[in-house]
């Protein structure tokens, strides 16, 4: 079949330039995805190991408190306030407000940045004062 020449053809995502608002709203399906599965698995490991007592939690402990553990953990951290910063931004935006080009791309600044800082300060509390 002959391609007509003279019809507009859909972007691409190369022709697209990447900016803060893309790389926040691919993070916000990422980190919803990553959260769905990976928190869930999360979750019901942490709960089947507090059902099968003592034994089975130990085993869990000891693999959070393990340096991999933690990285997976301060991973979901960071997707979650991501995903929860990225949501009230998403918000705002369904109201009507924070279209314009420079409020946009500085509320999607700010998304990565108070994401990051939460994770940051959540677990320095967690790993320093808690010990």
């Amino acid at each position: 079949m002959a391609q007509n020449s003279a019809r507009p053809l859909s972007p691409h995502i190369g022709i697209w330039k990447w900016g803060a608002a893309m790389a926040v709203s691919i993070l916000h399906r990422a980190t919803g995805t990553a959260l769905a599965t990976a928190g869930m698995l999360g979750l019901v490991w942490w709960l089947l190991a507090v059902a099968a007592g003592k034994p089975s939690y130990v085993i869990f402990q000891d693999w959070a408190g393990w340096w991999p553990g933690k990285v997976v953990m301060i991973g979901l951290t960071w997707a979650f306030f991501q995903h929860l910063c990225s949501g009230i931004r998403h918000f705002i935006m369904d109201v009507g407000a924070g279209f314009e080009l420079k409020t946009n791309r500085t509320s999607a600044f700010i998304v990565f940045s108070v994401a990051v800082t939460l994770t940051t300060l959540l677990w320095t509390y967690l790993l320093v004062m808690k010990g």
